[in-house]
């Protein structure tokens, strides 16, 4: 992967879109916990992007770019129950980086791929801003909330549970 084909697409979606953040850089990290501690915030205002596959029959599958706070964690089943799907399960590495074009702990919450759905819980959006890693582990940004859902249009469900909630 190259320095990112998402980190040169997402910036230039931002630019083209007006939108108002500011780049953070920092050293490399991808733990949403320890890299929202560096950047100076809750960890509950970070967006945490985790690909999902599910399985809607044997042999099709459909992928998922599930958006939480940092402090939350991916509800499998509600994810599983959104899509109709037979299971839900997290995607391989390969296909994650595949999907989002970045490195595992570095995925954006936007989709550049129309084989990835953009899932986000609403609890991110209680803030003016959210924060990613900006597709490198180097780099973060901190996007204002209202900018990103207008850019993004991801699709709003509740899919994030307490991390000491119930095994997903």
């Amino acid at each position: 992967m190259s320095e990112t084909s998402a980190a040169v697409r997402l910036q230039t979606q931002l630019d083209e879109g007006g939108a108002r953040y500011r780049v953070i850089e920092h050293a490399p990290e991808g733990r949403t916990d320890v890299v929202s501690e560096m950047r100076g915030h809750p960890v509950g205002q970070a967006a945490k992007c985790i690909v999902v596959r599910t399985k809607v029959t044997k042999k099709t599958s459909r992928y998922v770019l599930a958006v939480v706070p940092g402090d939350r964690r991916v509800d499998l089943d509600r994810i599983r129950e959104l899509c109709e799907a037979r299971s839900a399960s997290f995607a391989d590495p390969e296909t994650a980086e595949r999907l989002t074009r970045s490195v595992s702990g570095s995925i954006v919450p936007f989709s550049f791929d129309p084989a990835l759905e953009l899932l986000v819980d609403p609890d991110l959006l209680g803030h003016s801003e959210i924060y990613f890693n900006a597709a490198t582990l180097d780099r973060s940004l901190a996007l204002d909330t209202q900018d990103y859902l207008r850019i993004a249009r991801p699709t709003l469900e509740r899919i994030a549970e307490p991390v000491d909630g119930p095994q997903g």
